[in-house]
């Protein structure tokens, strides 16, 4: 129509944020880890910081791409080891918004040690955990976080053990902040890591995501967006700290709700090294 504005826009708000030199990304169709990252980057633009204050800090895996997609500085490092890198940055230099975004195998398998003591600590970090249930990079096998009865690679008959419930691990360790939300939560999402990058202390955001090529297919779960409805219909806002057991994903038992939200918000003062501490 004559004198109406263009439907298609040449630049998108979220341009400066991201490396468009990367693109188009490596990421599965359904995969929600687009989605966080777009979180993320909201949240960094409604933080009011300079690009130049912020650090993204991942390790490896498909949520370790994660760093590489955002334009600031950013470190991709070796495996299970993102904290040890970021508690390095968050200590040397304190003004900076150091995030970790990395997946539930690196940051609670090979990294569980490495997550349990930052935690404890209460490290200046906001770390977003990208919970796909298994090592989807490397061949669908069963992780920390594989629910009791879901099927892997390394699972054919069903993952027997109990998995970590990441918000309760992180909250018995000592954490401020603990949320968890899903990939179609976005506003909330994107609302958790902002709330994350403005207080100090050791925040953590669980991110459920759909992994349809190896989880999801394993499982009949069917597309991205199957596992999103299972989201939708089963997903419900818990009521105050939820206690024991509460937390628990089972995906086989339709009946189970999956709790999300904001489960944790304490004030406690940030690691600082021998010397600076002043509480």
């Amino acid at each position: 129509m004559s004198g109406s504005a263009p439907i298609i826009a040449s630049t998108h708000p979220n341009d400066g944020l991201l490396r468009a030199d990367r693109f188009p990304h490596i990421l599965c169709p359904g995969c929600g880890i687009g989605t966080v990252i777009h979180c993320y980057v909201d949240a960094m633009a409604a933080s009011g910081l300079a690009l130049s204050d912020h650090a993204c800090v991942s390790g490896i895996g498909c949520s370790g791409r994660a760093a590489g997609y955002v334009n600031v500085d950013s470190y991709h490092t070796t495996h299970g080891r993102a904290l040890p890198f970021a508690l390095g940055i968050a200590v040397y230099k304190p003004g900076m918004r150091v995030t970790v975004i990395s997946g539930d195998g690196d940051l609670a398998a090979i990294g569980g040690n490495h997550l349990i003591h930052a935690a404890r600590r209460n490290v200046d970090l906001t770390v977003i955990c990208i919970n796909n249930f298994n090592y989807g990079m490397t061949g669908g096998q069963a992780g920390p976080t594989s629910p009791r009865g879901s099927v892997a690679s390394t699972a054919p008959e069903g993952v027997h053990d109990r998995p970590f419930v990441l918000p309760d691990l992180v909250r018995a360790a000592g954490a401020s902040m603990v949320s968890r939300w899903t990939v179609l939560h976005v506003r909330q999402l994107r609302d958790a890591i902002l709330r994350g990058m403005q207080k100090r202390g050791f925040c953590f955001i669980e991110a459920l995501s759909p992994c349809p090529t190896n989880f999801g297919r394993a499982n009949d779960l069917g597309d991205g967006m199957a596992e999103m409805e299972v989201y939708r219909e089963r997903c419900e806002l818990a009521d105050g700290t939820p206690g024991y057991d509460a937390l628990d994903i089972d995906l086989t038992d339709h009946t189970r709700p999956i709790l999300v939200g904001d489960f944790l918000d304490i004030e406690r003062t940030p690691y600082q090294p021998v010397g600076e501490h002043t509480a």
